[in-house]
C-alpha cells in the first residue's frame, strides 16, 4: 500500500520506489506483543489496554528492529508507539557516562518534558535512566545526568549540540533513534543540526521517525537516514476528525475584544492562540483584570516559568492558557475541549497544529477562528488548504449564539491578585498582533505612544530645572 501524500516514499524504502516491504499484522491489544512483562503490567496499572491505531500499526514493526516512518496527527498515541519500542529494545543494558544508547529529538522544550514524564513509569519498570535535554534549564545539571550515566535521552536539538560541543555527551553508542514532530524541527530551521545529530549516532541502528505531514524537509531526512523503512499513516488529518468540530466567528473590529474575554470567561478550560509575545501579554493581563483565571506562554518566558503556568493549567488553578505557536505542537492537556484562534494563522500547518490540541484520544472538541470582515477570504483560503470546511456565523459580545458556539458568559469583574485595570485597546478593525503588540513598539496596552509620554516627562524635567536654576 502507498499513501498518495507519502512525498513518494513506497515501504520497499527511497533507492527502490516500486518495491514494497509487508508491515507485520496490527497488534490486538499491549498483551499479545513481545513487550517485558514489567512493561504490560505497568500499562495495566495505568488503565492503558488497547493501542490507538498508530500503536497498533507500528508496534510489531518497531519492536521487531525495523525503521519505521509514522505518519500521525498530535494526540494519535505516538509516544507509546515509539517509546515502547525504545525502552523495550534498549532494557538490559547499560550506559557508560555521557554515552547514551537512545535517543529521542524533539521540537521544544515542552515536548521533551512531556514524553519524558510520558515514558517514566516504563523507564521506571525496566530500570532505564533518562536525562531531558533542553534549552532554558540548568545546563550545568544536564552535564551531571550524562556524566552519571543515561541509557535514554529526550533532547531539543539546540541544547544536544551545545553538550556535544563541550565535549559531554558523545553519540556513537546510539542504537536507537527517535524523531518526534519532525516537520515543525524542519519547520524551526533544525534541519541542519538534526542531520549533524543523525551522521553521529551508530549507523547500523533503528530509526523511526514520526511527523504529521510527510513534506519536502521531512522526505530529505527519511532518504538520507532511514533504511527500507515501513510506512504507516493511520491517522486522519484534524480536517476529518469526527470529533471535531470547526467554527468561523466574523466579529466586529470594536467588539473583538469583549468576545475574547467572554469566550476566556466560559466554564472550562480553553486555550488562546496569538501571533506575537507582547500580543500574548496583552491580553493575558486584560482577562486577568477581568477576574479570569489566565496565564501567558511564549517563548519570552522562562522554562521555569513555562514549566509553572503549564502545571497550572493542567491542574485548574488557571483555566485560559494564552499562547503563540509555541503551545501548538506536541502538548497534551486533558479535558481541553476548546481552542482558539484569536489571531488566525496563515499558515494551514498551524492551523492543523493549533486545533491538534484538542478532541485528542477520540475525545470530542471545537476549534473557534475570529476573523475580521476583511480577513474571511484569506482565512477561507488557508482552511481549505488544511482540509476544513468550518461553520461560518457572524457574532457580537452577550449574544446567545456566541455562548452556544463556545460557552461564552460574562467575566466577573474582579481583579485578581491586584491586578490593575487594563483599559482596552482602542477600538479598531486590525487583528490583535496590530494592537500594542511587538510590531508596533511606539504603542502600549493601552494604545496610548510611549514615545508621546517620554516627551512629557522630559519636558517636565527640564521645567523643574529651570525652576530650581532661577530659584
Amino acid at each position: 500500500m502507498k499513501h498518495p501524500d507519502d512525498s513518494g516514499i513506497a515501504h520497499g524504502g527511497p533507492a527502490q520506489p516500486g518495491a514494497t516491504t509487508p508491515a507485520l499484522p496490527p497488534a490486538v491489544s499491549f498483551a499479545g506483543l513481545e513487550l517485558p512483562v514489567e512493561v504490560v503490567r505497568t500499562l495495566s496499572g495505568l488503565g492503558v489496554r488497547d493501542p490507538f491505531p498508530i500503536q497498533a500499526a507500528t508496534l510489531p514493526d518497531a519492536l521487531a528492529g525495523r525503521d519505521v516512518l509514522g505518519r500521525g496527527r498530535t494526540g494519535s498515541g505516538k509516544t507509546l508507539a515509539f517509546g515502547l519500542p525504545l525502552l523495550t529494545r534498549t532494557a538490559g543494558r547499560r550506559a557508560e557516562p555521557k554515552q547514551p544508547l537512545a535517543l529521542i529529538l524533539v521540537p521544544t522544550r515542552e515536548l521533551a518534558q512531556q514524553i519524558t514524564q510520558a515514558l517514566a513509569p516504563y523507564a521506571e519498570a525496566l530500570r532505564l535512566r533518562t536525562a531531558t535535554v533542553v534549552g532554558g534549564t540548568s545546563i550545568g545539571r544536564q552535564v551531571a545526568a550524562l556524566r552519571q550515566g543515561a541509557e535514554v535521552v529526550v533532547a531539543t536539538p539546540g541544547r544536544l549540540h551545545d553538550l556535544i560541543e563541550r565535549n559531554a555527551c558523545r553519540l556513537g553508542r546510539v542504537r536507537i533513534t527517535v524523531l518526534d514532530e519532525a516537520d515543525q524541527m524542519c519547520d524551526l530551521g533544525f534541519l541542519p543540526q538534526v542531520a549533524d545529530l543523525l551522521d553521529q549516532v551508530h549507523p547500523d541502528g533503528q530509526r523511526m521517525l514520526f511527523s504529521a505531514t510527510l513534506d519536502r524537509d521531512v522526505d530529505q531526512l527519511v532518504r538520507r537516514y532511514l533504511h527500507d523503512p515501513v510506512v504507516h499513516s493511520v491517522d486522519p488529518s484534524a480536517g476529518t476528525v469526527s470529533t471535531m468540530e470547526h467554527h468561523v466567528l466574523v466579529v466586529h473590529g470594536p467588539d473583538r475584544y469583549a468576545v475574547t474575554t467572554e469566550i476566556a470567561a466560559r466554564d472550562g478550560r480553553v486555550l488562546l492562540f496569538l501571533d506575537t509575545k507582547h500580543a500574548v501579554d496583552q491580553l493575558t493581563r486584560h482577562l486577568r483584570a477581568s477576574g479570569v483565571h489566565a496565564g501567558a506562554l511564549h517563548s519570552g518566558k522562562s522554562q521555569p516559568q513555562r514549566t509553572r503556568t503549564l502545571a497550572q493549567f493542567k491542574n485548574g488553578q488557571i483555566t485560559v492558557l494564552v499562547a503563540t505557536n509555541v503551545a501548538a505542537r506536541g502538548l497534551h492537556i486533558d479535558d481541553l475541549d476548546l481552542v482558539v484562534n484569536v489571531d488566525p494563522p496563515t499558515d494551514p500547518k498551524d492551523y492543523v497544529h493549533r486545533a491538534g490540541r484538542t478532541a485528542r484520544a477520540g475525545e470530542s472538541g471545537s476549534v473557534v477562528t475570529l476573523v475580521l470582515a476583511g480577513q474571511r477570504r484569506e482565512t477561507s483560503l488557508m482552511m481549505a488548504g488544511a482540509g476544513i470546511e468550518p461553520t461560518v456565523t457572524k457574532v457580537r459580545s452577550g449574544e446567545a449564539e456566541l455562548s452556544r458556539i463556545t460557552g461564552a458568559r460574562a467575566p466577573s469583574g474582579t481583579p485578581l491578585d491586584g491586578a490593575p485595570a487594563i483599559p482596552r485597546p482602542k477600538n479598531s478593525n486590525a487583528p490583535f498582533r496590530g494592537l500594542g503588540t511587538s510590531k508596533d513598539p511606539s504603542r502600549g496596552a493601552g494604545g496610548t505612544s510611549r514615545k508621546a509620554g517620554e516627551a512629557r516627562k522630559l519636558a517636565e524635567a527640564r521645567k523643574a530645572a529651570l525652576v530650581r536654576r532661577n530659584g
